[in-house]
């Protein structure tokens, strides 16, 4: 085989390969801003939940808090005869006191959750980031792929590569993620 014949072989590969590498951009793009779409649904309903817990767990503190100092204070009140009431205005003080540390540990772990959220800032930056690396590319490798000869024998695309987002009310199962990351070569 000549040098000639071998470079033509390897450029009708290579423009399969374009081919099939820019057909597949759009679908990775489309399936990329679903997973941006999903994590953000996910990470603000998060959010929102934990904003609406942290006022009930502030309100539950301070009704506590509220409650254990007056009955401290009329379990300790001199004009107060009966023994057996002081010893349960103690005891529901004690009862407040707990509530309310337990509120403020709650409180302390809604913010945690909260602060953990910020995966979905940086996945997002990511995926915004390779998005936009793909509309950059698409176009000039479609006019590189328009500029070479069409491929003698382009293999129809198998019945179970399915295109565009499957499942808009569901999220992504964790094989249908690897496979993505897989074909972008991550």
């Amino acid at each position: 085989m000549s040098d000639a014949s071998i470079q033509t072989v390897i450029k009708a590969e290579a423009a399969h390969v374009l081919h099939s590498v820019v057909e597949e951009l759009p679908d990775a793009r489309e399936r990329l801003a679903y997973v941006r779409g999903m994590t953000e649904q996910a990470a603000t309903k998060v959010l929102n939940l934990i904003d609406t817990a942290q006022v009930d767990a502030e309100a539950v503190r301070k009704k506590g808090m509220e409650l254990s100092d007056a009955l401290g204070r009329l379990a300790m009140a001199s004009d107060l005869s009966i023994e057996r009431a002081r010893a349960m205005m103690k005891l529901c003080a004690t009862y407040a006191a707990d509530a309310a540390s337990f509120a403020s540990r709650e409180r302390s772990l809604h913010t945690e959750i909260m602060m953990s959220q910020d995966f979905q800032d940086l996945s997002g930056q990511v995926i915004n980031k390779v998005s936009k690396m793909l509309e950059r590319a698409e176009p000039p490798l479609r006019d590189l792929l328009d500029a070479m000869p069409a491929p003698a024998d382009a293999p129809a695309p198998s019945a179970d590569e399915l295109t565009g987002v499957q499942t808009p009310d569901k999220a992504l199962k964790q094989d249908d993620v690897d496979d993505l990351l897989a074909s972008l070569g991550f």
